[in-house]
Protein backbone atom coordinates (compact mmCIF):
# COMPACT_ATOMS: atom_id res chain seq x y z
CA UNK A 1 0.00 0.00 0.00
CA UNK A 2 2.90 2.14 0.22
CA UNK A 3 3.01 5.37 2.19
CA UNK A 4 -0.21 6.51 3.91
CA UNK A 5 0.33 10.47 3.24
CA UNK A 6 1.46 9.78 -0.19
CA UNK A 7 -1.62 7.67 -0.26
CA UNK A 8 -3.97 10.60 1.12
CA UNK A 9 -2.32 13.29 -1.25
CA UNK A 10 -3.08 10.92 -3.88
CA UNK A 11 -6.89 10.31 -2.82
CA UNK A 12 -6.44 6.57 -2.61
CA UNK A 13 -7.33 7.21 1.04
CA UNK A 14 -10.45 9.36 1.81
CA UNK A 15 -9.68 12.38 4.39
CA UNK A 16 -11.17 15.55 5.75
CA UNK A 17 -9.58 17.77 3.74
CA UNK A 18 -8.92 21.75 4.57
CA UNK A 19 -6.85 23.08 2.08
CA UNK A 20 -4.80 21.70 -0.64
CA UNK A 21 -2.65 23.69 -3.08
CA UNK A 22 0.50 22.61 -5.76
CA UNK A 23 2.86 21.83 -2.81
CA UNK A 24 0.93 20.99 0.44
CA UNK A 25 -2.01 19.14 1.56
CA UNK A 26 -4.27 19.49 5.05
CA UNK A 27 -6.40 16.77 6.23
CA UNK A 28 -8.00 16.41 9.68
CA UNK A 29 -6.10 13.97 12.10
CA UNK A 30 -8.46 10.79 12.55
CA UNK A 31 -7.05 10.74 16.37
CA UNK A 32 -7.06 14.20 16.94
CA UNK A 33 -4.95 15.67 20.59
CA UNK A 34 -6.78 18.88 20.72
CA UNK A 35 -10.00 19.98 19.13
CA UNK A 36 -8.58 21.50 16.33
CA UNK A 37 -5.94 18.80 14.99
CA UNK A 38 -4.57 19.16 11.24
CA UNK A 39 -1.85 17.78 9.44
CA UNK A 40 -0.34 19.24 6.49
CA UNK A 41 2.01 17.30 4.21
CA UNK A 42 4.05 18.26 1.36
CA UNK A 43 2.75 16.48 -1.81
CA UNK A 44 6.24 15.70 -2.52
CA UNK A 45 7.18 12.68 -0.20
CA UNK A 46 9.95 13.33 2.11
CA UNK A 47 10.40 10.97 5.17
CA UNK A 48 11.04 13.41 7.95
CA UNK A 49 12.54 16.98 8.07
CA UNK A 50 16.00 15.63 8.71
CA UNK A 51 15.86 14.06 5.28
CA UNK A 52 15.31 18.02 3.31
CA UNK A 53 17.72 19.42 1.00
CA UNK A 54 17.96 22.85 0.18
CA UNK A 55 16.24 22.03 -3.07
CA UNK A 56 13.62 21.78 -1.05
CA UNK A 57 13.27 25.09 0.51
CA UNK A 58 10.06 25.90 -1.88
CA UNK A 59 8.34 23.11 -0.49
CA UNK A 60 9.04 23.70 2.96
CA UNK A 61 8.09 27.23 3.00
CA UNK A 62 4.84 25.60 0.90
CA UNK A 63 4.17 23.91 3.82
CA UNK A 64 4.50 26.59 6.48
CA UNK A 65 2.64 28.84 4.86
CA UNK A 66 -0.12 26.18 3.99
CA UNK A 67 -0.34 25.78 8.09
CA UNK A 68 -0.81 28.95 8.33
CA UNK A 69 -3.44 29.31 6.18
CA UNK A 70 -4.98 26.79 7.99
CA UNK A 71 -5.04 28.59 11.40
CA UNK A 72 -5.80 31.47 9.79
CA UNK A 73 -9.33 29.55 7.60
CA UNK A 74 -10.16 28.13 11.25
CA UNK A 75 -10.50 31.32 13.02
CA UNK A 76 -7.16 30.12 14.90
CA UNK A 77 -5.52 33.90 15.30
CA UNK A 78 -5.75 33.99 19.18
CA UNK A 79 -3.12 31.11 19.78
CA UNK A 80 -2.07 27.79 17.95
CA UNK A 81 0.62 25.36 17.73
CA UNK A 82 2.51 23.46 15.05
CA UNK A 83 4.65 20.73 15.68
CA UNK A 84 7.28 18.77 13.47
CA UNK A 85 8.44 15.13 15.03
CA UNK A 86 11.32 13.84 13.08
CA UNK A 87 11.62 10.03 14.14
CA UNK A 88 10.42 7.88 15.96
CA UNK A 89 12.09 8.83 19.23
CA UNK A 90 10.10 12.35 18.84
CA UNK A 91 6.74 10.77 18.31
CA UNK A 92 6.88 10.57 14.42
CA UNK A 93 4.64 7.86 13.82
CA UNK A 94 3.76 8.31 9.92
CA UNK A 95 7.60 8.40 7.97
CA UNK A 96 6.47 11.30 5.72
CA UNK A 97 6.53 14.76 7.00
CA UNK A 98 4.32 16.45 8.38
CA UNK A 99 3.48 19.76 10.47
CA UNK A 100 0.57 19.41 13.13
CA UNK A 101 -2.05 22.54 13.65
CA UNK A 102 -2.68 22.24 16.88
CA UNK A 103 -4.98 24.12 18.34
CA UNK A 104 -8.61 24.91 20.38
CA UNK A 105 -7.19 24.09 24.00
CA UNK A 106 -4.10 25.47 26.60
CA UNK A 107 -1.28 23.95 25.57
CA UNK A 108 1.55 23.19 28.13
CA UNK A 109 5.01 24.28 27.76
CA UNK A 110 7.61 22.17 27.61
CA UNK A 111 5.63 19.74 25.49
CA UNK A 112 5.88 15.61 25.82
Amino acid sequence: MGCLFCNIVSKKIPSAIVLENDHALAFRDINPVAPTHVLVVPKKHMTGIHDATPEDGEVLGAVLLAARQVAHDLGLEAGYRLVVNNGAEAGQSVFHLHVHVIAGRPLAWPPG
